[in-house]
């Protein structure tokens, strides 16, 4: 296990707390405070947060309990495995999306 910073660890709990969370791991992990664990889980939920309200968008018109809760129980999951992640000090992508939020926000 690599060893990280408690900074890095605070950024990346705040980044899994709503969008709004994600702003403000950005703001927290900036310039001097920049954590390498804090900018790899804040891409993380940054991503999820993005794709589960563009998705969301979508499956709210299918009009379906079933798509619906489907919908909802796999984010959570997600969410709750890359927040886990972030709780033990490990960077492990999202499971199918991870990768691709990695590239997508590499600037963070």
């Amino acid at each position: 296990m690599e060893n990280f910073t408690d900074k890095g660890k605070t950024s990346a709990l705040v980044a899994y707390m709503t969008i709004i969370g994600s702003v403000i791991a950005i703001f927290m992990n900036q310039d001097e405070n920049k954590s390498e664990f804090g900018s790899f889980h804040i891409r993380q939920a940054l991503g999820l947060f993005i794709s589960f309200f563009l998705l969301g968008y979508f499956v709210g018109y299918a009009n379906s309990w079933t798509a619906t809760s489907a919908f909802y129980l796999f984010y959570f999951i997600l969410w709750i495995y890359g927040f886990v992640g972030a709780l033990q000090m490990q960077k492990r992508e999202i499971p199918l999306i991870g990768h691709f939020f990695q590239n997508l926000f590499k600037s963070l």
